[in-house]
């Protein structure tokens, strides 16, 4: 009998049988709040009827048709959407399936774009599993090691991470961006630097917002040596965190963004945009793939945006975001073993720590296990597993907010127990 890999670890006992809103049920139809939207991805809720339906009509009308092979209006419609909200001029896309695979083209892209080799990211960073996406990773070992050697040039540069640095963030900036000129001067020449690639707020690493500073103070970088920013908003785009992009309140604009996750509620698609100017210069055959950009995925895509417009929820991701961070502020308050609360919009982390400051994982994974135990599902996230992350669907409401506080409050006491 064939069975899933011993290397596949569940974060949470539960067997969903179905899902609806904020909400997934077990096969005993027992109801979880559902805190981490497939990572990240039902940014509609699960199974939206408007999703749902574009999805039936499209399946019915034409399942794939690949789209280096022959065009489809799905994807034409959903190219002109995403024009709509897009930072101006960044408005080429190449579609594929998965954020590593857009984290993979939009390196290639770098390099042919530039005639440069060196890619530079940061300590924390998660990108992807696959080799390329998997050199820019350092999000932890575990996605790196016994998989070696990785791709070259690939520069690893320090994070402004104010809390763990014990630093103000104004100091953490500057920290970071002294460290960047040191790389530039000792390790990547800017000659040979092709991209920066960045996430406006830390996925994997611990959900830690990127200082808007830090992004200008790189895109200045960026523009006086000629290499390219990228803006790796696979998490964070589509209103996670209270803007449509995560890069936003810097005011920055980005070379190549990239986008995935709550892209069409589910449904596997990703993309890379960039201005014409970089686009066209992929070399012939460098873009391609059999299901990038299949039908139904582009239709529900299409859904998602007018769910996402129509319904405000990019706004609702703000208010419920402040709502749920001073919950949760409250429940650390009461609480020493949580260090810090921080995020933006509907991507809030709750950082556990030991009285010395050393990184609490115990503590956190006993809180996310208890919380499932609860009915609400949550995911640790961090080098150490000691962040556990909130990441509701952009359609909770305050009832649900209010509620998730009062099930994670409980768990939290449990788990500090020991």
């Amino acid at each position: 009998m064939a069975e899933l890999s011993p290397i596949l670890k569940q974060a949470t006992p539960v067997l969903a049988a179905r899902g609806e809103g904020a909400y997934l049920y077990d096969e005993d139809d027992r109801r979880y709040l559902d805190f981490t939207a497939g990572i990240g991805v039902t940014s509609t809720g699960h199974c939206h009827p408007r999703v749902v339906a574009a999805a039936q009509e499209q399946v019915a009308t034409l399942i794939h048709g690949q789209y280096t092979t022959v065009m489809h209006r799905p994807l034409l419609r959903l190219t002109e959407r995403l024009g709509d909200v897009l930072p101006e001029g960044v408005d080429r896309l190449f579609y594929v399936n998965s954020g590593s695979e857009a984290v993979e083209a939009a390196l290639r892209l770098a390099r042919q774009a530039t005639g440069r080799q060196n890619a530079i990211v940061f300590q924390g960073s998660f990108h992807g599993r696959t080799m390329g996406a998997a050199s820019l990773t350092t999000s932890g070992v575990k996605i790196r090691a016994g998989i070696g050697p990785l791709v070259p040039g690939v520069v690893v540069s320090p994070f402004p991470y104010a809390y763990r640095l014990g630093m103000a963030e104004e100091d953490a900036v500057a920290h970071a961006l002294r460290e960047f000129d040191y790389q530039l001067t000792t390790v990547s020449s800017p000659k040979d630097t092709a991209a920066v690639f960045i996430e406006p707020v830390l996925g994997e690493g611990g959900y830690v917002p990127v200082p808007d500073s830090f992004l200008r103070g790189l895109r200045e970088r960026a523009d006086q040596h000629g290499f390219l920013l990228v803006l790796d908003e696979v998490q964070t785009g589509f209103g996670r965190t209270g803007t449509f992009w995560g890069h936003e309140p810097s005011g920055v604009r980005p070379d190549i963004v990239i986008t995935a996750k709550g892209l069409a509620s589910g449904f596997p698609l990703s993309a890379i945009a960039a201005p014409e100017s970089i686009m066209a210069k992929a070399w012939p055959g460098s873009q391609g793939g059999t299901y990038g950009g299949n039908a139904v995925a582009c239709a529900a895509a299409i859904a998602t945006l007018d769910v996402i417009q129509e319904e405000g929820l990019v706004e609702n991701s703000a208010r419920m975001g402040e709502r749920l961070r001073q919950g949760l502020e409250k429940v650390a308050g009461a609480h020493p073993v949580i260090g810090d609360v921080r995020g933006r919009g509907l991507m809030l982390a709750n950082e556990f720590t030991a009285p010395d400051g050393s990184p609490d994982g115990a503590t956190a994974l006993r809180a996310q296990q208890a919380a499932a135990g609860n009915g609400l599902l949550l995911l640790t996230c961090g080098p150490a597993g000691n962040v556990v992350r909130m990441i509701p669907p952009l359609v909770v409401n305050g009832e649900q907010v209010d509620t998730a506080v009062s099930l994670w409050a409980a768990s939290v006491e449990e788990a500090a127990r020991g």
